[in-house]
């Protein structure tokens, strides 16, 4: 069983802990009262300034300026530890009837905000959940506890049982087993293994009353009744605390094999990958760059590249790619050195201080549409993001993809003016929303929606959002999980950002 991880800081930060200030600054003031009955349920209790400067943020990109600057997002007024399902439990009770917000939270990996305590109260550090719990070999299943990191995980199931989860985000050695499923992660290989939700079968879940419940995860393909599962996976802890996952797990893979192409556009790029997938042909890796980022990542001067890894068993594999350079015909075959190189630095993360010092602002946007309608968000999204006078470069491929549509993933910078950072970083985001929902595609794929994407969550779901605030209403009636977070509404007051 593997041990307890810890959180991996953020970003850099100015000053001295007890010096930090909040940004936001909503937070909801919680009594020593609390604080005594907090100690009282969970073993661990922590008020010091550094903990709770820590426990304010997460990987969200917007703050590096602010950490720059000696502030956090917004600041809890303690940070919890609970080492089981029956502590997390008795904070979620104690936080329900004293009616104190309170952020569950474990890697803090997220980059859209989701972990950071808006309005004060309690930070809930799951971290301490953490090992594989049990596996069923012959049934490919393994139990595991929500504060597991993806590194941990991998090495004990690849090391003991010789079998893998298959989800392998950027953030894996970062980020957590509820971290994924709160926010509903894409790993690199998920066109061949699915997202995070279509690897989980049951859940152990914290409600906010303290009442705790198992969904699923019986035995497969259940029809008994809706899948509860579902309702939770995505929720960002807003619903419902995740404590405990049973996933589907698999044998780790016999054979690899790479190749790499360059078309002429990136319009020809994404229909010969929809191609594949209309085959039935499901490669790990089908990341397609446009001619900007083919040149930055890949090294591809001349065409825009796609990297093609597969896994699996050997006849899989060879077919797999025997449909790959079928498809791959009118494109320039570049041989194996692009995928290399891809999987040699997938996981390398750039310095945003480092940009955020020279006055440039900086993230990612990834978004999700159907084949029909992925070249136009591409073509409006970068037109849109280029059109300020403030971008230096805007840029996108695509690195998810299924038989009905794929991910497309933007990257954008650019040099606002002195004090107009934040409006630029909005304004970019505004305008890869407004292409994405003219088109009818998804304002996420598996970065979640946390506090920046909260303003968008309504006007995505039409009529549906009005079924996603019931569920919180009924679920969480003093609304203290999570508030401020997926656009929903709060009894602490509106969320404080845009």
């Amino acid at each position: 069983m593997t041990g307890a991880g810890a959180p991996t800081p953020p970003l850099e930060l100015a000053g001295d802990p007890g010096d930090v200030a909040s940004r936001l600054g909503a937070e909801v003031v919680v009594d020593d009262a609390v604080v005594a009955r907090l100690g009282g349920v969970c073993a661990a209790v922590d008020t010091t300034p550094a903990a709770l400067v820590e426990a304010g943020r997460d990987w969200w990109p917007v703050t590096v300026g602010w950490g720059l600057g000696g502030q956090v997002p917004a600041l809890p007024a303690a940070v919890a530890r609970p080492r089981s399902a029956l502590e997390v439990a008795g904070v979620l009770a104690v936080c329900a009837d004293a009616g104190v917000p309170v952020t569950p939270a474990a890697g803090r990996s997220g980059v859209c905000g989701g972990a950071v305590p808006v309005f004060g109260g309690v930070a809930l550090d799951l971290t301490g959940l953490a090992g594989i719990v049990a596996v069923d070999e012959r049934s490919l299943t393994a139990d595991v506890a929500a504060g597991t990191f993806g590194g941990d995980l991998e090495a004990e199931l690849g090391g003991r049982w010789s079998l893998t989860l298959g989800h392998w985000p950027q953030s894996v050695d970062m980020s957590t087993v509820g971290g994924w499923l709160a926010c509903r992660s894409a790993g690199q290989y998920s066109t061949r293994y699915g997202k995070i939700e279509d690897m989980v079968v049951g859940l152990e879940v914290a409600l906010a009353d303290g009442t705790v419940v198992r969904t699923g995860g019986r035995a497969p393909r259940t029809a008994t009744g809706p899948d509860l599962t579902a309702v939770f996976v995505g929720s960002e802890g807003t619903l419902g605390v995740i404590t405990e996952a049973r996933l589907r797990v698999r044998p780790r893979a016999a054979v690899e094999a790479r190749a790499a192409y360059a078309f002429a556009s990136f319009d020809a790029g994404l229909d010969a990958c929809r191609r594949m997938l209309r085959r039935g042909c499901t490669p790990a890796v089908l990341r397609l760059y446009d001619g900007t980022e083919s040149q930055r990542s890949l090294g591809v001067a001349d065409g825009c590249g796609l990297v093609v890894v597969d896994e699996g068993d050997p006849g899989l594999v060879a077919a797999t790619m025997a449909v790959v350079a079928e498809e791959c015909r009118p494109a320039r075959p570049l041989g194996e050195e692009p995928a290399a190189r891809w999987l040699e630095h997938r996981n390398q993360i750039p310095s945003l201080a480092d940009l955020y010092r020279g006055g440039i602002v900086a993230d990612t946007i990834e978004v999700a549409a159907s084949w029909s309608a992925l070249a136009a968000i591409y073509h409006d999204a970068v037109a849109a993001l280029t059109a300020s006078e403030s971008t230096l470069a805007a840029s996108a491929h695509q690195s998810h993809a299924y038989p009905d549509g794929a991910c497309l993933y933007f990257t954008f910078a650019g040099q606002p003016a002195p004090g107009e950072a934040d409006a630029y970083y909005r304004e970019a985001w505004e305008a890869v929303m407004a292409a994405t929902t003219a088109h009818g595609g998804a304002i996420s794929h598996h970065h979640g929606v946390g506090l920046n994407r909260g303003r968008f969550m309504a006007p995505s779901l039409g009529g549906a959002f009005a079924v996603l605030v019931a569920l919180k209403a009924a679920l969480d009636p003093r609304g203290v999980l999570n508030p401020g977070k997926l656009g929903l509404p709060s009894p602490f007051g509106s969320a404080p950002w845009p």
